[in-house]
């Protein structure tokens, strides 16, 4: 028996409300604090768990009975988190970690001085089928097509079962306009020299959901391309988000990734599927917003004319629950942490390539961070 993780909660939306909060009482942390910029949101999740709530993320960071920190708030998470590393407190940020590689090295660094565990909030990582795709996949020979296919729908479709109250206009709105304004300067660094429209999809849709797909990718132990060719459809101008569809290749491997805008679709669905010379494997995410969600693998592999086909579950455990889980165990039993920074700098790296592509098929010069570097 050791003693449960003191944690404050910084962002209480709708992944807190719906996912983090359960998965924290299961995961056996003892919430500490639970911080919002809305007042009306804190009193309303305060009012049914009994956590005490502040609007301060400086306060629930301070607090000294706080040991951890999990960000959960819109946008980059980068001064959030360096903030809590600085504090001396151990840290699983939800993604996007940071817009630039530079802001991930300071953090880094930071949190090597501090002596904290950081973590960073893939939880496709953590899925309880990951390691066995992965370790199916070393087992297919000569791979030659990797493609991801992502549906997106609107909010309300994801979420409209968990009857939660609307959120009210009641946030300090000069905190978010700075908010807003850093990662603006953010995403000019990560990307010199490109349009606001290039740079608003690299915010919103590469980091905010891509990335993702970068990570799981990491994850079945596949190397991230460092080049892409990409278009995004039907314009980067609509108030609606783009789609994108991007190739890329690694050595004989092709990556095709398609991700879709659905506003409509009636529910997100996301499918891996690799093609190999002696089998294929397709895998199917869990939804968001489930708590008893389970993923789904099958995987075909064939030996002359034989042909084995095989599907695999596993339990009711998600991958958010399993990432609390191993979040605890390296602050307790210091096991390596699995979503780390220098992963979260690869993916960083990689989506600012797929936006230098998206950039170039309309007809913009666009340098990367690292270019510049």
């Amino acid at each position: 028996m050791t003693a449960p993780v003191r944690i404050a909660v910084i962002g209480a939306g709708t992944i807190t409300q719906s996912v983090h909060l359960p998965s924290l009482a299961r995961a056996g942390y003892e919430i500490a604090v639970v911080c919002d910029l809305s007042p009306s949101r804190v009193a309303e999740v305060t009012g049914r768990t009994g956590i005490r709530g502040t609007t301060s993320p400086a306060e629930a960071i301070a607090a000294p009975e706080v040991e951890a920190v999990l960000i959960a708030t819109p946008g980059s998470h980068a001064q959030l988190a360096l903030a809590a590393i600085r504090a001396g407190k151990h840290v699983l940020a939800e993604k996007p970690l940071a817009l630039t590689i530079a802001e991930i090295e300071e953090l880094e660094a930071a949190a090597a001085e501090a002596g904290v565990v950081a973590q960073v909030g893939y939880m496709k990582m953590y899925d309880p089928l990951t390691e066995r795709a992965r370790a199916e996949l070393a087992e297919l020979d000569d791979v030659r097509l990797v493609r991801i296919t992502v549906a997106h729908p609107d909010d309300l479709p994801q979420v409209d079962h968990l009857r939660m109250t609307p959120p009210q206009p009641d946030a300090d709105l000069a905190e978010i306009e700075r908010a807003q304004a850093y990662e603006a300067e953010q995403s000019a660094i990560a990307l010199p020299g490109a349009s606001e429209a290039v740079q608003r999809y690299y915010r919103n849709v590469l980091n905010g959901s891509v990335v993702h797909e970068l990570s799981l990718l990491r994850a079945l132990g596949l190397e991230l391309p460092e080049t892409w060719t990409a278009e995004a459809f039907p314009s980067l101008e609509g108030s609606a988000p783009a789609s994108l569809i991007a190739t890329a290749a690694v050595g004989d491997v092709r990556y095709v990734l398609s991700w879709n805008w659905l506003p409509e679709y009636p529910e997100y669905d996301e499918e891996l599927k690799v093609l190999a010379s002696n089998g294929r494997l397709e895998y199917h995410l869990a939804k968001p917003y489930l708590l008893e969600e389970r993923s789904r693998l099958r995987v075909e592999r064939n030996v002359g004319l034989e042909r084995r086909d095989t599907s695999y579950a596993d339990g009711y455990e998600t991958g958010f629950l399993r990432q609390l889980d191993a979040f605890a165990r390296s602050i307790r039993h210091d096991e390596p942490v699995v979503s780390d920074f220098a992963g979260a700098k690869r993916d960083v790296r990689s989506l600012q390539a797929l936006a230098k592509a998206v950039a170039a098929a309309r007809g913009e010069t666009v340098r990367t961070e690292s270019d510049a570097a």
